[in-house]
Parts: structure tokens; C-alpha cells; sequence
């Protein structure tokens, strides 16, 4: 089977099939249907995704199966939808459908083979990357949006808090993904009181201990008890997910009810916060493998990641976790913390820089409709004069006509990047400001032409702040 690098088909608004190449033919087969060579189970979303390109959204990062006679397992392949429209008409004209193999060769050796593997799953982490910033861009721009156009009473604002954090703490999740692809530590980490942290989990997820427990007729008790705790120096969002998870797992391991107990103490130069519960319990066997990667005691309830990715938050922290645990008589858990060092407390951190108060003429550049529509109102909502482009292109066409005292770029964007739309710009102008946003995890930028870099998603706080160190 020939396994060639990129598949190119191009086909109608209405699917027909204009175009294939050789390598599309020889993967996906040569049928009257673009979809019969993939696994039946894909075919619907390969047309559903055709048709959401057909009304001219761009498609991209999706999985599909192809069924393969040389291998004995399915051939993955990723596939990408861009709609073109002809130059006098806003509608979509035809679709361009690229993609890749991501199986490896036969010939390869076991070590080439895991580490193709992972390169591929850092290609795909990284574009879904890219996108869920792009969702979290428009999820927080719209809140920030929300609360200047309209008047919210207590119960609304409760409720925009609640979604805010839960976008604030997904962006630091995506963030954590990205660091580790780049194999990168967390810089830097605030400092943090455990005792409210924990009881603020405690109570996120007692809907799960309280609540549904009862509706089955079980009781399920949390008993917290802290000593006066010093603080320590972590990412609040990854050890609410540790602390969340942790909770979690009790709870299933205590199906006809029991006790959680959850305590904490300091020592020398450590901290420790112990989470006990009565319930099943675990053989030695488990113990040993318990912070495995994909090893799970749920069965097909379980991924097999929770407390693995405990684990290596706390490896982060430079703390540790251990078991300890009796089947039939329950299990605790202990996670250990160093005290946050004194350097830490006593740092001063450096002001932050005034927000630009003057109306300034901006040029916004983002393909994707939701985040410039939302930092475009954002920032005229601030004063500015804003001009919005979707690609490169309108970008250079805007600014050749215009006067501009800023550009915002964003970096994704099909056809010409944002890191090449400033080495173009910096052709016409050298001394222009250019800030690029992104959600990619590469952010590596030639700082002659790239001014600063603010990552996705972001506050327009933070967008001010850097316009006016700026300009």
C-alpha cells in the first residue's frame, strides 16, 4: 500500500467529486463517494463535516478511520475542510479536503514506532490546542462583553462567575498540555492556602457525595480537620484538579456509603493533606499500579488517567503522593507539599503597566469570526477606532490604504500566518507595534518584527496593558 504524505481532494458545494490525487486514490479508494473507503462508523461525520464547510466553516483536526487490507488494525488518517469562495461572492463555491497518514511504516522498529506515535499525538494535542483557545477566547470575550452592556443582578453575576472560572480553569488545563508538548515546567506559581482550596473542592463536588448518594439511599459523610496550614507554592487550577479527583475516587470506592476523612498538617519543611476513606479498599497488586498510565479498577467507567496525571501534578510541585490501603477496610491517600520558601514570600512584584486611556486606530486580524468580533467590540467599547480583516491578505490590502497605530495579529490563520503577515507588514513599515495573539503552542517569535506575544485565551485588561507599554 503506498502510504504518501498528504491526500488533496477537491469536490462542490453540493459534494460532488471535481478533484483526487494520487495519493487521496490510492488511501480512500476511487469510488463514485469521497467516504467509502472510511470505516462505515466515519462516514456520517465525514459528510456532516463536509457540510458544515459547504456553509463555510472551516473544518480542521478530524480523526477518521480507513479500513485497511494490508494492516490488521484500521489506518487513521487527518483530515482538514476549507471552504473557498470565488472573489465576487460571499457563498462557498467548492471545498479543499487535505490530509495525512498517521500510521507508521511496517518497517519501522518498536522504538521508531512509540516515538512516531507520540510526535503524531503532539501534532493533533497541539491543533486541538489551538482550538479550544479559540472557544475559550469567545467564552470569556462574551462574559467581558456581558458584564459592560448589561446591568446583572446578584444571581446573574453568580452564575457569569461560575462560567468564568470554569473557562479560566479550562484555559490553564489547555496551557498545562502545552507546556508538557513543549516539555516545558510551569514558570512560576502563586502562593496558596490548602485548607480553603481543599474545602472549596469539598464543595464543588457535593452534587456527587451529598446529592445523588442520598437519592439512592447511601450516606456518604466528608469530615474535613486542618491544623493552621503555612502556605505553599502551586497552580490553584491544577491542584483543585488533583484535590477534585481525589474526592472523586473515594466516592466511588464507598458504594454502599461511608466516611471521607480529609486532614491536614505541616511539619518541618512540608505540608501534608491526607484523604482517607472506609470503603472497598486495595489488593498490594493494585497498589503497585494504581499511578500506571491507563490502568483503571473502573472498568469501561474508567480512563485510567486520574491519578496518574495526580501523580505528575505533584512530581510538578515538587511534592509527592502515596497510598496506603486494605481491601475491605479502606484506603488513604497522602499528598506531600514543600512550604512556600521565603524568597517567595518576600518577592515584589513589578506594577502593572497603566491602561491606555487615549483612542487609538487599531487593525484586528483573526480568521475566526467569534474572537475578532469579540476583541473588536472589546476595544471599541474602550475607545479605539478598530478595523477587522479575516486573513493576511485583507490585512496588507488594509494597511497599505490605511493608518494604523497598532496591528493585532492573530497567528493560526490558513494562507499567510500571523508571524508571516508581520515580516510583510515590517516591509512596509519598521516601527509599527505588532502584537501577536495566539493559541498555538509553538510561540517562538523574531522579536525585530514581532513586538510581544499574548497567549489565548486572554482578558482585554491584558490586551490594554500591552497596547499601552506599546504605544
Amino acid at each position: 500500500m503506498i502510504e504518501p504524505e498528504l491526500l488533496v481532494a477537491t469536490c462542490g458545494a453540493d459534494g460532488s467529486i471535481l478533484s483526487r490525487n494520487a495519493a487521496w486514490k490510492a488511501v480512500l479508494g476511487e469510488q463514485d463517494g469521497l467516504w467509502e473507503g472510511l470505516m462505515p462508523a466515519d462516514r456520517d461525520t465525514a459528510e456532516q463535516n463536509l457540510n458544515e464547510a459547504a456553509s463555510g466553516s472551516l473544518v480542521t483536526h478530524a480523526l477518521f478511520m480507513v479500513d485497511s487490507k494490508h494492516r490488521d488494525i484500521p489506518t487513521p488518517i487527518l483530515l482538514h475542510f476549507i471552504p473557498v469562495s470565488t472573489s465576487d461572492s460571499s457563498s462557498t463555491a467548492s471545498i479543499a479536503i487535505s490530509g495525512e497518514i498517521l500510521s507508521e511504516p511496517s518497517s519501522w522498529t518498536e522504538s521508531q514506532t512509540q516515538r512516531h506515535r507520540m510526535e503524531t499525538l503532539g501534532r493533533m494535542t497541539m491543533g486541538m490546542a489551538h482550538d479550544f483557545n479559540n472557544l475559550l477566547s469567545g467564552i470569556l470575550g462574551h462574559i467581558e462583553l456581558w458584564r459592560l452592556e448589561t446591568q446583572l443582578d446578584d444571581s446573574a453575576e453568580n452564575h457569569i462567575s461560575t462560567i468564568e472560572k470554569a473557562a479560566e480553569d479550562g484555559a490553564e488545563l489547555i496551557s498545562k498540555v502545552q507546556r508538557y508538548i513543549r516539555q516545558e515546567a510551569q514558570s512560576s506559581y502563586e502562593q496558596l492556602d490548602l485548607a480553603p482550596l481543599v474545602a472549596e473542592c469539598v464543595s464543588f463536588t457535593r452534587p456527587y457525595w451529598y446529592n445523588e448518594p442520598r437519592r439512592q439511599g447511601i450516606n456518604i459523610e466528608v469530615v474535613q480537620v486542618f491544623d493552621d496550614l503555612p502556605p505553599i507554592e502551586g497552580s490553584r487550577s491544577e491542584l483543585r484538579d488533583v484535590f477534585v479527583n481525589m474526592i472523586l475516587n473515594a466516592v466511588h470506592a464507598l458504594p454502599e456509603g461511608g466516611i471521607i476523612r480529609i486532614t491536614g498538617n505541616s511539619k518541618e519543611n512540608e505540608v501534608s493533606i491526607r484523604m482517607s476513606d472506609t470503603g472497598t479498599g486495595m489488593s498490594d497488586e493494585v497498589q503497585k499500579r494504581i499511578f500506571e498510565p491507563l490502568f483503571s479498577t473502573k472498568a469501561e467507567h474508567g480512563t485510567g488517567m486520574g491519578l496518574s496525571v495526580v501523580a505528575g501534578t505533584m512530581r510538578e510541585h515538587q511534592g509527592s503522593v502515596s497510598v496506603e490501603s486494605s481491601l475491605g477496610v479502606g484506603t488513604t491517600f497522602t499528598l506531600c507539599f514543600p512550604l512556600s520558601s521565603a524568597a517567595a514570600e518576600e518577592s515584589d512584584e513589578s506594577p502593572e503597566a497603566p491602561i491606555q486611556k487615549s483612542s487609538l486606530r487599531l487593525l484586528v486580524v483573526d480568521d475566526e469570526e467569534m474572537v475578532r468580533n469579540v476583541v473588536s467590540r472589546l476595544l471599541t467599547l474602550r475607545g479605539h477606532t478598530v478595523q477587522a480583516v479575516s486573513s493576511g491578505n485583507e490585512a496588507i490590502g488594509s494597511f497599505e490604504k490605511g493608518n494604523y497605530d497598532l496591528i493585532l495579529t492573530d497567528q493560526g490563520m490558513p494562507e499567510m500566518t500571523g508571524r508571516e503577515l508581520a515580516h510583510h507588514i515590517r516591509k512596509l513599515d519598521k516601527s509599527i507595534p505588532i502584537l501577536l495573539l495566539t493559541g498555538d503552542t509553538d510561540i517562538e517569535v523574531d522579536s525585530t518584527e514581532i513586538d510581544h506575544v499574548l497567549t489565548k485565551p486572554f482578558k482585554i485588561d491584558a490586551i490594554e496593558r500591552v497596547i499601552s507599554s506599546l504605544t
